[in-house]
């Protein structure tokens, strides 16, 4: 790529030449604010104007917008020069957001992003002010009909970034521009509620929504409200929030392992058992690679496609029902342990399923509908989990009790029937995880031998589309791994028109896998300057190391040594994909799911 000179405030840069001016000025050190522009290769409309710069030459000055014009078409050798702190910059930029500012609620302190608004940032970077702009506001949309999100378009500023992500994570298009000119909103085709439209409820809308426009619908009350009762309130956590929980509490992506910290808020919080999903994890390990292995020697339906993301279970009702026979009948891990706890745990207590309250932290809001499902009610159809938390949610819980984070110690998560998990199950929560504790399990049921180099290395890395051939004692088998829908789509064209080369496919609904789940602490790429497109990929990949390096040090790294586990079908499942296995750890799906009926939102 050549290099072009520009002149920014009247000193020389040298920069790529397909650059916008707000990239080039990024990279030279001058972070002009911007909030429809997210990051470099994703989505920029031009449409909030706070990016807004002086273009000046010998014909005169001229307001641009940075982020989308090229620095190609204002070289410095063509006499431009690019004025950021000019008078007319400075006011064009203020008045911009206080054109915002002008149609925007007002009730930041409930608001779900205070602290963390991205409006309010640019505000006090532009000296913006409140009630400059008095009149009218648009009007207003609450949608709140759906399990896992919240649409509050009070508090949209129509930047299009969720538009653009929905496209560009999931292929989907669920979101659009909505009526006209001082009327429109953002949301569904014809303001529907996300409920009524096949949404697959991933969140990723709302890691990238810079307001609180748009957020997960919050199920902390419940949790209150459960131990309040007396309820034996039961927590569980998955693998991905260890990686991502001390982000919100000022820590950088990747610098910290939130384990033992996590586990002591947790007691703190007074739940009556903290748990770690990682064993519901390692359970899945055993039903789903006996389920693959049965159709391998019986010649069953393959491709067998995971079935842990109910976003991606989701996507495959509305889009793919034809494919169900291709899915794995496994439940996800954190619903398995929630059967688990309500059956084996309970009995094993004495203590009855209606009076325990199974609580998840999980990295995805999709989750939230997962537990609404009726088909995961195993156990005198009580729900096998109750409620279900984000990230995000138990960082609100910690700081509501006023909990210090940094000052609180190391613990363990309780060691009592299930308390044990291996280091497959810690990789559950990046792509490609679930595919690796898989085949190492696979591999000893083949075998009868362990894995002597236990990673498969093959399967790793964020790229959104990987596949490899695993050899197993001679058996070839070829695998696939595709995270986000837009990825996944080709993968089960091939399926549907019988041409899948493949024995083992998995599919998770967001991009990295449930570390970069819609539950997660927000990732704020446009606030950070010098950044390139692969910002969010190493953002993905440094909480993915948390998670390989739990697994390197565990003792334990293959599913099927867990001490836990095989007490746990010793002494009350039997085998693999037997009889109470099927009934407590298997589920179904909906061979003709539509939304739910036409619903309006408020």
């Amino acid at each position: 790529m050549d290099n072009i000179k520009i002149n920014i405030e009247g000193h020389l840069y040298e920069v790529p030449s397909d650059l916008t001016i707000l990239e080039a000025a990024r990279k030279v050190g001058y972070n002009i604010p911007s909030l429809c522009y997210w990051n470099k290769g994703h989505n920029s409309l031009a449409s909030c104007r706070v990016c807004l710069v002086e273009l000046a030459s010998s014909r005169g000055s001229r307001l641009v917008a940075s982020c989308v014009y090229p620095v190609s078409e204002c070289a410095a050798d063509k006499g431009f020069v690019i004025k950021i702190s000019s008078p007319m910059a400075i006011d064009a930029r203020r008045t911009s957001v206080e054109l915002l500012l002008s149609n925007h609620s007002k009730d930041c302190q409930t608001c779900v992003k205070n602290g963390q608004c991205e409006l309010l940032h640019v505000a006090s970077l532009t000296g913006a002010r409140s009630g400059q702009f008095l009149g009218e506001v648009t009007p207003s949309t609450y949608d709140d009909v759906a399990p896992g999100l919240v649409r509050n378009t009070s508090k949209c500023i129509l930047c299009g970034r969720c538009i653009e992500r929905c496209k560009e994570a999931q292929g989907i298009g669920i979101l659009g521009f909505e009526k006209r000119g001082f009327n429109t909103i953002v949301g569904p085709a014809e303001n529907r509620s996300f409920a009524s439209v096949p949404c697959i409820q991933c969140g990723q809308c709302i890691e990238v929504c810079p307001t609180g426009a748009l957020s997960e619908k919050r199920e902390i009350d419940k949790v209150d409200q459960a131990m309040h009762q007396g309820k034996y309130v039961i927590v569980q956590t998955a693998p991905a929030i260890r990686a991502a929980i001390a982000e919100e509490f000022g820590h950088k992506i990747g610098e910290q392992n939130g384990t033992g910290k996590m586990v002591a808020a947790l007691h703190r919080l007074g739940f009556y058992r903290v748990f770690d999903t990682n064993f519901g994890a390692d359970l899945t390990i055993m039903e789903e690679a006996q389920e693959l292995l049965n159709r391998i020697k019986t010649g069953g339906t393959l491709p067998q496609i995971t079935s842990c993301s109910p976003g991606w279970i989701n996507y495959m009702e509305y889009f793919y029902s034809d494919l169900i026979p291709n899915v794995s009948t496994c439940k996800s891990p954190h619903e398995m342990e929630g059967a688990i706890i309500k059956s084996y745990f309970a009995s094993k207590h004495g203590l009855k399923p209606e009076d325990i309250f199974v609580v998840s932290i999980m990295p995805c809001t999709a989750k939230k509908y997962e537990a609404k499902r009726p088909q995961n009610a195993a156990v005198n159809g009580l729900p096998d989990v109750d409620a279900v938390l984000t990230t995000r949610e138990l960082a609100v819980m910690i700081k509501r009790a006023g909990l210090l984070w940094d000052e609180l110690p190391e613990e363990e998560f309780d060691d009592d029937l299930i308390g044990e998990y291996t280091g497959a199950g810690a990789i559950f929560g990046v792509t490609g995880g679930v595919m690796e504790a898989a085949l190492r399990t696979a591999y000893h049921t083949l075998t009868g031998k362990e894995y002597d180099k236990i990673e498969f290395l093959e399967v790793r890395g964020q790229k959104s589309l990987k596949e490899a051939e695993i050899d197993i004692a001679g058996t070839k088998l070829k695998v696939a791994i595709a995270s986000g829908m837009k990825a996944a789509k080709p993968l089960l064209d091939e399926v549907r028109e019988g041409k899948s080369p493949y024995a083992f496919i998995e599919i998770m609904g967001c991009p990295g896998g449930c570390i970069n789940g819609g539950g997660q602490p927000f990732v704020k790429p446009n606030l950070i300057p010098n950044q390139g497109a692969d910002i969010l990929d190493r953002y993905r990949q440094l909480r993915a190391n948390v998670l390989y390096s739990i697994d390197e040090k565990k003792t334990i790294r293959q599913s099927h040594n867990n001490p836990d586990i095989i007490r746990l079908y010793k002494d009350y499942l039997g085998s693999p994909c037997g009889g109470v296995a099927e009934e407590l750890l298997h589920t179904s799906y909906n061979a003709s799911r539509e939304a739910f009926p036409s619903v309006k939102a408020k």
